[in-house]
């Protein structure tokens, strides 16, 4: 298997799609590596885990994760970045803003695999269909979407509000 069918597979599994299993080389071990404020069994890194397992990426098998947390630390993520590309990783999957610029920062060659709100927008990649250098990702876009998703939210329960009285939660009013 080739790099860029690995990293294909690690970004197809950063959101989630169905991947077909893939033939892999006997005794090839593939290094991920992790930058993210958000701890590795966060829903996103579970899913992202399963998949590989599902597309025969098992970890102490083929696959190996280095996983570097910042959100305490923000002040050593250029440091744990560094660490990253020091140890040789084949892929670097970075979510938010600070560590895709702190992997950016850290190598030209490794490919990175960002995951943020908006990539674009940000100035992370150039746009994304052609990102241009080493990162590629996706965009949640999740600024724009959230008036559509409320909009959602109340059309499909009819009476939701929120209650400015308590701490936030949500209650639903009956019709009377």
């Amino acid at each position: 298997m080739r790099r860029r069918d690995f990293i294909t597979l690690i970004g197809g599994a950063a959101v989630a799609w169905p991947l077909a299993a893939l033939a892999q080389e006997a005794g090839q071990t593939y290094r991920v590596g992790g930058l993210a404020a958000v701890p590795r069994g966060s829903p996103g890194g579970v899913a992202m885990f399963d998949e590989l397992r599902r597309s025969g990426f098992v970890e102490g098998q083929n696959l190996t994760i280095d996983w570097r947390q910042y959100s305490l630390h923000i002040d050593l993520i250029s440091e744990f970045a560094a660490d990253l590309v020091k140890s040789k990783v084949d892929v670097i999957c970075a979510i938010g803003d600070d560590g895709i610029r702190a992997a950016q920062r850290a190598t030209t060659t490794i490919p990175i695999l960002g995951s943020t709100d908006d990539m674009v927008e940000a100035g992370l990649v150039k746009s994304l269909a052609r990102p241009g250098g080493n990162t590629t990702g996706t965009s949640f876009l999740s600024a724009d979407l959230d008036g559509k998703r409320q909009e959602i939210l109340i059309e499909a329960v009819p009476g939701l509000r929120r209650d400015h009285r308590t701490p936030p939660s949500l209650s639903v009013e009956t019709p009377s």
